[in-house]
């Protein structure tokens, strides 16, 4: 069961590291090659927004189905079991959400950035002639 966070967790790091190094500010050959990376891993990474929803389904899934432990009646251990079990489902839900959330931020700052520079090359052709 921790592969699949671990494997969603390296994929939001590697979008986030994918993401800061498309915003940075490169010189401008530097700056296509990463366009052009990105654009190239984006269909393929699509695979991971809907991995990132069945995780959320199942952590949707797993926290309506969880032990309540509000009453009396539950020993100290029971009430630290659910507790983490709380903590660690907010935290794989945040995990799910952000990867979802950095895969679009990535195509739409990669499409951005894309449409930036075929305004310029528009701009530049009247000028050569």
């Amino acid at each position: 069961m921790a592969l699949q966070w671990y494997l969603l967790g390296v994929v939001a790091a590697v979008e986030a590291a994918v993401l800061l190094l498309l915003t940075a500010p490169l010189p401008r050959g530097l700056s296509k090659q990463v366009l052009e990376f990105v654009k190239r891993i984006l269909q393929p990474g699509l695979a991971v927004v809907p991995f990132a929803l069945f995780q959320l389904l199942e952590v949707y899934w797993k926290y309506e189905n969880r032990i309540n432990c509000s009453k009396q009646e539950c020993s100290p251990f029971e009430r630290d079991r659910f507790t983490r079990s709380l903590y660690k489902s907010h935290r794989n839900a945040l995990l799910a959400l952000s990867a979802a959330l950095f895969y679009w931020l990535l195509f739409r700052i990669a499409k951005m950035q894309q449409d930036v520079l075929q305004a310029e090359e528009r701009v530049k052709m009247p000028k050569e002639e």
